[in-house]
C-alpha cells in the first residue's frame, strides 16, 4: 500500500504545480497591455521622406554614396540587380544602407563580386541581398537598412531605418 500512496502524492503535487503555474499564466495575461502579448516588430524608425536620387541614377552593382538620415549619417544606395525583400524600385532591387559599422563605427565598404558591405576593423560582413544580414564578424547587429519609395518619376525617397544607426543613443534626429 507504501507505493500507491507515493504515487498519489506525487500526481497531487504535479497537478497542484500545474494548476497553480496555468492560473499564474492566465493572470499575467489579463494584466499585461496588449502590446506586450504581441511579438515585437522590427525597430523601424520614421523619418521624413527625403530624395536621395533617380532609378536612372543608379548602375548595377555600383553603389551611390548619399546621406541619411541626415547630413552626418553616410550610407549607400544600391541596384543589386535581382528582385531582394525589402527592395524598392519596378525591379524590386534597389536597397540602402547605413555605411557606419554598427559594432565599432568603422566606415564600412562595398565589396562588387559577393554584394557585401565589409569593414575593415573587425572583419564584420553584411549582405546587401538579405537585408543586411551580418554574416561575419565582431558585430551585434545587422546593419541599419533605408525604407524606401520609388515614385512615379522614378525618384527615390528613404523614409526610415529598421535598425539603430552606429553612435547614437536613439535613431531621433
Amino acid at each position: 500500500m507504501k507505493g500507491c500512496s507515493i504515487l498519489a502524492d506525487a500526481g497531487r503535487r504535479r497537478f497542484l504545480t500545474g494548476a497553480g503555474l496555468a492560473t499564474a499564466g492566465a493572470a499575467v495575461a489579463t494584466v499585461l497591455p496588449a502590446e506586450a502579448k504581441t511579438p515585437p516588430s522590427a525597430a523601424l524608425v520614421r523619418y521624413p521622406a527625403t530624395r536621395l536620387a533617380n532609378v536612372k541614377d543608379l548602375k548595377v552593382n555600383d553603389p551611390m554614396d548619399v546621406a541619411y538620415p541626415d547630413a552626418d549619417a553616410p550610407g549607400v544606395l544600391l541596384k543589386l540587380g535581382t528582385r531582394v525583400p525589402g527592395g524598392a524600385g519596378p525591379d524590386g532591387d534597389i536597397v540602402g544602407f547605413t555605411t557606419v559599422c554598427p559594432h565599432k563605427g568603422f566606415p564600412l565598404s562595398y565589396k562588387t563580386a559577393d554584394k557585401t558591405l565589409n569593414c575593415p576593423g573587425h572583419y564584420s560582413r553584411f549582405d546587401c541581398e538579405k537585408g543586411g544580414q551580418q554574416i561575419w564578424g565582431q558585430a551585434t547587429q545587422n546593419l541599419p537598412q533605408y525604407v524606401l519609395r520609388v515614385d512615379a518619376k522614378g525618384d527615390i525617397h528613404a523614409e526610415g531605418v529598421d535598425e539603430l544607426i552606429y553612435g547614437r543613443l536613439s535613431n531621433v534626429l
